[in-house]
C-alpha cells in the first residue's frame, strides 16, 4: 500500500509550473518501538521540562527558545521571530539553478523523497523537466521549507519520477582532507592487488535487500512473540571466542583466504 501524501505543492522552472506531491522514500514505521513504563503500576511515563535551578516543572506556555551568548546569558527568540526568517512560500519548489550530476558528494545527501505529478494536467510539465535533466546530465537545486526548517534540496530524475534529496547544511559536513590527508600514500604491491581482486571476484554477487536486514529487530520480535505466549525468553547466543592475535603477513593471509573461498564455492 502506497503511503499517504506527505507534502503537496508546486514545482516551478521559470514560467513552467506543475502541481507535485511528495512522500518520504524511506520509513521507520516497521521498527520495534518501546514505551517507558512505571514497573510498579504498568502505566506509561510522560516527560516534562524541569527548571535546572529551581527543579520545578515548567509550564508549556512559559517555554521559550534561547541562544547562549555567555555563561547563563541567553538571547530569547519567539517562535514567530524564527518562522519569519523562513521562505515566503513553503509550498513551491522553485528550481533556480542546475549542477552536473555526480558533482554533489554523497556526504551532502540527507533524506530522500519521491516526487511525482500532483494531477494529470501537470504530467507533461513534470515530464519535460524530468527528462531534460536526465538528457543534460544535471540535477536541480532549490530551497523549500521541510521538517519546520528551510532546506536546500536536490532534484534528481529517476525512472518515471524525481527523487528529491534534502541536503545537509554547510556546517554539518566535515572536510575529508582533514582525515584522509593523514593516511600514507603508499601503493600496494601488484601481487597483493591481484590476490585481493581475485578475492573480491569470488565474493561479488547481485545486490539484494536481505543484505541490509536487521538481525537485532528479528531477535526482539522473537522475544516479544515468546512473551506473548508466556514462554521463556530465547537463549542468548554465546559470544564467539576472540580470534588469535598472532600477526601474519598479508600475502599468506590472502592465499589462505582464497583457498577458503574455493572450498566454500565447491560446497
Amino acid at each position: 500500500m502506497a503511503p499517504r501524501t506527505f507534502w503537496k505543492g508546486y514545482m516551478k522552472l521559470s514560467l513552467v509550473t506543475c502541481p507535485v506531491t511528495m512522500m518520504p522514500a524511506t520509513t521507520e514505521g516497521e521498527k520495534v518501538r518501546f514505551h517507558t513504563l512505571n514497573a510498579r503500576t504498568g502505566n506509561r511515563v510522560t516527560s516534562q521540562y524541569v527548571d535546572a535551578v529551581t527543579e520545578k516543572p515548567v509550564r508549556e506556555e512559559d517555554e521559550v527558545k534561547g541562544y547562549e551568548r555567555g555563561e547563563d546569558d541567553y538571547v530569547f527568540l519567539e517562535d514567530e521571530e524564527i518562522e519569519a526568517v523562513g521562505l515566503e512560500s513553503t509550498r513551491t519548489i522553485d528550481i533556480d539553478m542546475f549542477v552536473p550530476d555526480h558533482s554533489i558528494g554523497w556526504v551532502w545527501y540527507d533524506r530522500p523523497h519521491f516526487l511525482l505529478p500532483g494531477d494529470e494536467v501537470g504530467q507533461e510539465a513534470f515530464a519535460v523537466i524530468r527528462d531534460a535533466m536526465a538528457a543534460t546530465g544535471t540535477v536541480g537545486i532549490s530551497r523549500v521549507v521541510m521538517y519546520r526548517r528551510e532546506r536546500a534540496v536536490m532534484l534528481k530524475p529517476r525512472g518515471k519520477g524525481i527523487v528529491l534529496w534534502t541536503l545537509r547544511y554547510g556546517d554539518e559536513v566535515r572536510d575529508e582532507a582533514d582525515y584522509f590527508g593523514k593516511v600514507a600514500d603508499d601503493k600496494p604491491e601488484a601481487k597483493l592487488m591481484t590476490l585481493v581482486r581475485k578475492l573480491i571476484d569470488e565474493r561479488t554477487t547481485a545486490w539484494e535487500t536481505e543484505m541490509v536486514s536487521d538481525p537485532v529487530q528479528d531477535r526482539l520480535l522473537d522475544i516479544i512473540a515468546a512473551k506473548k505466549k508466556g514462554k521463556k525468553r530465547p537463549a542468548r547466543p554465546k559470544p564467539q571466542a576472540p580470534q588469535d592475535g598472532n600477526v601474519i603477513d598479508i600475502m599468506t593471509a590472502l592465499k589462505k583466504s582464497i583457498q577458503a573461498e574455493g572450498r566454500r564455492s565447491s560446497r
